[in-house]
């Protein structure tokens, strides 16, 4: 079963207009598998391929004469010797939508870019399914709170079993159990490991990566202390920071950046991490089962993780690929979990597993009155309920269902 992808509307808009696309995201959310899908009699080539990689090695001028364009290419990082040719043949061409461009590093694809491709290629970010693409629910931008009922049903069951299963659609697309869960993340991890971190980071010691990785997922929801990460795997400072930019650069993990206006000095500094997928957290913290998760000391953490990360789908599933997303915290210890910066407004989100949120939560949504030039906007607090009501005057009580 295949399922719909909102950012197809990107795809297309943008293919209409650039010469080349470029879709980065982490490996096996489905990017390729969406363009052999909307673009079926387009030539394809991937570079995974070790005989295809050492032709586009050593015939570079001739690979697109064998290859020809339209076409799709997955896996771009791994030649950017080829960069220079598609702006040769783009820049004789002249023709929008000739190449779709996929890779799952995107520091790697954006410096070849900027090399070589600029102004001429547009570049999207995308993610694991949805809930509303799972649920076959229709696009409706950019997530805002607002005073807007949903018709949908919430089901309790459902939101838990999809948390604990991740967002990858190879596990939604079939029906799947536990073992076909255990042995996908299984494989998905040895595979990231020896095809995309060992081209990047040139990785020795295999076993501290590992438990870094554990150390980042533990961490999840967090504001990000990189000194603690790198004790956790026992490395230097330098090293855990190279590892954490080729997470999020492989679009495993996300740096929320706090609010900052440069009147109010005091605000943290520091980000926000969020490992994206729930579904690979869950399994490499061995929170085996949803019950177990559930109950777990990181359901919290693990749903304010899911939550965001619906969040920061709806702003790249609309081609917005630097969405106005913050946290905010304080010395004074005034904390929100979630920002959204729109126009002269703030919007305060919490995220909270309760189903029953009280005004206590909304607190710290005062401190945004005293930003000059800002207004405090309509603010939700993101829960288990399974209604959608006032808490306040400007804050919705929402189901984690509905993002």
């Amino acid at each position: 079963m295949y399922f719909e992808r909102h950012i197809t509307q990107v795809v297309e808009r943008q293919a209409r207009r650039k010469p080349v696309l470029i879709i980065s995201g982490a490996r096996q959310v489905g990017k390729t598998t969406m363009l052999r899908k909307m673009y079926p009699d387009m030539n394809f080539v991937t570079l995974d391929n070790l005989h295809i990689r050492e032709q586009a090695l050593n015939n570079p001028s001739t690979f697109f004469e064998e290859h020809k364009p339209p076409i799709i290419v997955d896996e771009i990082q791994k030649m950017g010797s080829l960069f220079e040719h598609i702006k040769c043949i783009v820049d004789e061409k002249k023709v929008s939508g000739h190449f779709f461009l996929t890779g799952s590093q995107s520091l790697r694809l954006m410096k070849n870019v900027g090399d070589s491709l600029a102004g001429r290629a547009g570049v999207i970010k995308m993610l694991g399914l949805s809930m509303r693409e799972i649920m076959g629910s229709e696009n409706k931008g950019p997530f805002i709170p607002e005073k807007q009922v949903e018709k949908q049903a919430f089901d309790y069951e459902t939101i838990i079993s999809t948390i604990h299963k991740g967002s990858f659609p190879e596990l939604h697309e079939s029906k799947t159990n536990l073992n076909d869960w255990s042995d996908f993340h299984d494989s998905f991890f040895q595979t990231y490991i020896e095809r995309d971190i060992r081209d990047v980071l040139n990785i020795q010691d295999e076993v501290a990566f590992v438990k870094f990785i554990r150390a980042t997922a533990s961490l999840t929801g967090n504001l990000l202390n990189i000194t603690t990460l790198a004790e956790m795997c026992e490395k230097d400072v330098k090293t855990a920071s190279a590892w954490l930019s080729a997470l999020v650069s492989g679009g495993l993990v996300y740096l929320l950046e706090p609010y900052y206006n440069n009147y109010k000095k005091r605000l943290t500094k520091a980000p926000k991490l969020y490992f994206l997928d729930t579904g690979l957290a869950c399994w490499l913290l061995h929170w085996n089962t949803p019950q177990q998760l559930v109950h777990g000391a990181m359901w919290g953490h693990i749903f304010e993780s899911y939550v965001f990360g619906e969040i920061l789908k709806s702003y790249y599933n609309n081609g917005i690929t630097m969405p106005p997303l913050y946290h905010y915290r304080d010395k004074d210890k005034n904390e929100i979990d979630l920002l959204i910066h729109a126009g002269d407004t703030l919007h305060p989100v919490e995220i909270k597993t309760t189903s029953d949120p009280t005004g206590a939560m909304l607190r710290s949504f005062k401190c945004l009155d005293n930003i000059p030039g800002m207004k405090r906007g309509i603010g939700a607090v993101i829960c288990m309920a399974n209604r959608h009501l006032p808490l306040a005057e400007d804050v919705w009580m929402l189901p984690a269902q509905w993002v």
